[in-house]
């Protein structure tokens, strides 16, 4: 049955509404203080003068686009929820406040209150980075740098180098391989000899120069244009959907991976990171910090699920655009790591703290759950701790 109301019977209806919808926010909020008070913390939320203003956090990833991007802003946006209204993540893509490598001076000097890169960016700035994410022949799963900060001490080293910048390190985030595409075919080391290519930078860039390539520094935003113009013929970035997403597709025809299962020798897990002003860090409460270190952790999973699902539906995409997969061979494998080694060592002798975090990788690796690296491999070099 429809019922209608006159204008003044709407009003009292809506008014009822609206009348009804308060008293019950009002009881639901005594209740959720009577919870918290009996119970120890209900939420992250803070019942107290504090916490009626929202803090919000300005956040610029790395991302320029596709699904990292998308997924970078949809989980920014549950946190105001989450949190009762007492901290927002207001996020930005690549280059929206500042250039991508500009962002760590952003954070520092309080332009914005945080980030989110790809942490090798910072190597320049503290030898220490390279050992915070991927690099050539290292750590090769996902877990296996979960253990490294969770339960090796990884992460408090992180903390305790970025603190002297004045910032938080609160965790690492996956993404996923890196895969390297091109305009001609890559089928053995060789086939880098001389190829202008783009690359991340630090110990990745200079492993590839060991191998003849000639390299340069691009952030991604800057990648396809490089590639389109024919300023560089071969490039590294981040997995197929976001760079089926940044049109890789139409200004090269080749991807190179490594061989089957080891997607990528250079850069086999990808890390980004959530890095905050510390002084923004300290503005909070402990269980609101808790709560940040936490869902940070959730971040990561559902980052890296969500990048690696939207890459299988990539594949198709790029078949579909003509381009051919290449792989190299484990001899390949093998010489990478002939050329790798030194260069593991040159970086984590440029500090004390490079060699602390390399260590306890290096210790891992020998250590009879991995076994990625031997002692003969080893031969010869020396970590000056």
């Amino acid at each position: 049955m429809t019922r209608k109301l006159s204008k003044h019977g709407l009003r009292e209806n809506v008014e009822g509404v609206v009348a009804a919808r308060r008293d019950f926010l009002k009881n639901a909020a005594v209740t959720a203080g009577v919870a918290a008070t009996a119970g120890g913390l209900a939420s992250p939320f803070i019942s107290d003068a504090r916490a009626a203003e929202t803090t919000t956090w300005r956040i610029q990833t790395s991302w320029p686009g596709g699904i990292g991007l998308q997924i970078f802003k949809d989980w920014c946006g549950t946190i105001v929820e989450k949190t009762g209204g007492e901290l927002a993540f207001q996020p930005f893509g690549a280059k929206d406040v500042v250039g991508d490598f500009q962002l760590f001076d952003a954070v520092k000097n309080g332009v914005i209150e945080a980030m989110n890169p790809f942490t090798l960016y910072w190597a320049g700035r503290m030898p220490m980075a390279v050992f915070l994410s991927s690099y050539p022949l290292g750590l090769r799963n996902p877990h296996e740098w979960d253990v490294f900060f969770y339960a090796l001490g990884g992460r408090e080293l992180a903390r305790e180098v970025f603190g002297k910048f004045d910032m938080f390190y609160v965790g690492h985030i996956h993404h996923g391989p890196n895969i390297i595409h091109s305009k001609v075919p890559i089928l053995s080391i060789e086939d880098f000899r001389g190829r202008k290519m783009r690359l991340p930078g630090g110990m990745v860039a200079e492993v590839f120069q060991d191998a003849g390539a000639k390299t340069t520094l691009l952030p991604g935003s800057e990648i396809f244009p490089a590639l389109d113009k024919g300023t560089i013929d071969v490039a590294d970035y981040v997995g197929p959907a976001i760079n089926y997403a940044l049109g890789f597709h139409k200004a090269t025809k080749y991807i190179s991976m490594g061989p089957p299962g080891f997607m990528s020798i250079y850069q086999p897990v990808d890390l980004m990171d959530l890095t905050v002003g510390i002084k923004h860090w300290n503005a909070l409460s402990p269980q609101m910090k808790q709560f940040v270190e936490m869902e940070v952790c959730v971040y990561s999973d559902i980052h890296h699920a969500g990048i690696q699902k939207a890459d299988q539906e990539a594949w198709s995409n790029f078949e579909e655009a003509g381009t051919t997969v290449t792989r190299l061979s484990q001899d390949d494998v093998e010489a990478f790591t002939r050329l790798a080694v030194p260069r593991w060592f040159q970086w984590a002798n440029k500090d004390v703290n490079a060699a602390r975090a390399f260590k306890l990788q290096l210790d891992y690796m020998m250590s009879g759950s991995l076994g990625y690296v031997t002692p003969d491999q080893i031969a010869g070099q020396e970590l000056k701790l």
